[in-house]
């Protein structure tokens, strides 16, 4: 029998992770271990997860991590400590995700391939927390509400939030780039598994509750683009990892399609958004460090909030 581990992540969002063991701890096929990450939370995480008796069960175990190292190396500590401890599969998420009663048993029972990725769906109400791409890339296929579900549909990619990795394949291709600390560390894991010769295969009936990204939408000729509602210390790793996963996967296409890209959306931030200063320079500190391969948390030393 093969041991399925869920990993989370969690930072200073203690009652939300509460909710996401609650709901963990409810599956119809429950998991052989819970590993929660804690990125070196200020909020009592670790005392409250001793209070409520989480920390004494024994299928559960917290790694504490010494500073926060953003998702990315959430993640990236994770996924080592639970291979390295016996996980044959790991599905992996945020401390706000809410898994449905059956969504490891939907998702296991689609998992035939260790080559490949699996994930579950994030949604909200009967929308999709933010549009699924299949591989064709036809904008036109996009997946935006859970009617356009099917059963396995090979994507884009999965973010790390529902998504079921094999220990077999993380030998292979390695862990997520701790780098990253936070944004696209998820896209780069599936184009560099995609790399590989695994599929990404979203599993419709496997499904989590989480909130909708916010986003406004940008229409170009033949294409359309989406920019999100960000912080500007957020917009900074968005901007400047688009930057890592364009010069290591896209070719010229960085220049005439992902940098011309950015400046757009740096435009529709400036029309929707406040804080306009500070959206300006994240964008401009996202765009030098991406392009010099500055990785790390270094939103603070740019000053930005």
């Amino acid at each position: 029998m093969s041991n399925f581990t869920v990993v989370i992540v969690t930072y200073n969002r203690k009652l939300l992770l509460m909710r996401c063991l609650a709901a963990i701890a409810a599956q119809t096929r429950k998991p052989e271990r819970i590993l929660v990450v804690d990125n070196a939370s200020t909020d009592g995480t670790r005392e409250l997860l001793e209070l409520s008796g989480w920390t004494q069960r024994p299928d559960v175990e917290l790694l504490l991590m010494e500073e926060n190292t953003g998702g990315a190396g959430g993640f990236c500590a994770g996924l080592r400590h639970a291979t390295e401890n016996g996980a044959d599969w790991i599905w992996m998420m945020d401390d706000d995700a809410e898994p449905h009663p059956d969504a490891l048993e939907h998702l296991i029972n689609r998992a035939l391939m260790p080559e490949h990725l699996y994930g579950s769906v994030a949604v909200f109400d009967e929308k999709l927390s933010w549009p699924m791409m299949p591989i064709s890339g036809n904008p036109e296929d996009a997946i935006y509400d859970v009617t356009q579900l099917s059963e396995e549909k090979d994507v884009q990619f999965i973010p790390f939030l529902g998504i079921l990795v094999s220990a077999s394949l993380v030998k292979r291709i390695g862990l997520p780039d701790a780098g990253f600390f936070l944004a696209a560390d998820d896209v780069e894991y599936c184009l560099r598994a995609r790399s590989a010769g695994a599929k990404i295969i979203l599993v419709g009936s496997s499904q989590i509750t989480h909130p909708a990204s916010e986003r406004y939408q940008l229409w170009l000729p033949g294409r359309k683009l989406y920019s999100l509602k960000l912080a500007p210390w957020k917009r900074y790793y968005d901007v400047r990892n688009r930057m890592f996963v364009a010069r290591a996967y896209y070719g010229a296409a960085l220049w005439y399609s992902t940098i011309p890209g950015s400046f757009l959306r740096l435009l529709a931030t400036l029309w929707h958004e406040d804080k306009r200063y500070q959206q300006t320079k994240a964008f401009c500190a996202g765009m030098i460090d991406g392009l010099l391969g500055r990785k790390g948390r270094r939103h603070q030393l740019w000053g930005l909030v």
